[in-house]
């Protein structure tokens, strides 16, 4: 799979905010500012890894239709996959 700019550039975005937590917690910033950037890093990695989910399902699936094969099971593994992320 080719991750593209957009991906990587979502996880640096990401890695931006965790170390700006860090910092949070080495500046014994207030509990509730912490959490809400935690929250945010959380949900952006939760944005991150739908794009690339979707991503691979779209290629998967058109590499499967052109074989003329079912998707059915590649849907499932991608649906299952987003669920345990969670």
């Amino acid at each position: 799979m080719m991750y593209t700019d957009q991906m990587r550039n979502r996880v640096k975005r990401v890695e931006g905010q965790i170390k700006a937590i860090l910092r949070m917690m080495e500046e014994n910033k207030d509990c509730k500012d912490l959490v809400v950037q935690l929250s945010a890093a959380r949900n952006a990695l939760d944005r991150t890894l739908a794009v690339v989910v979707s991503a691979n399902l779209e290629h998967c699936v058109r590499e499967q239709l052109q074989k003329g094969e079912n998707t059915d099971a590649l849907i499932q593994e991608a649906v299952n996959m987003l669920v345990k992320s969670r």
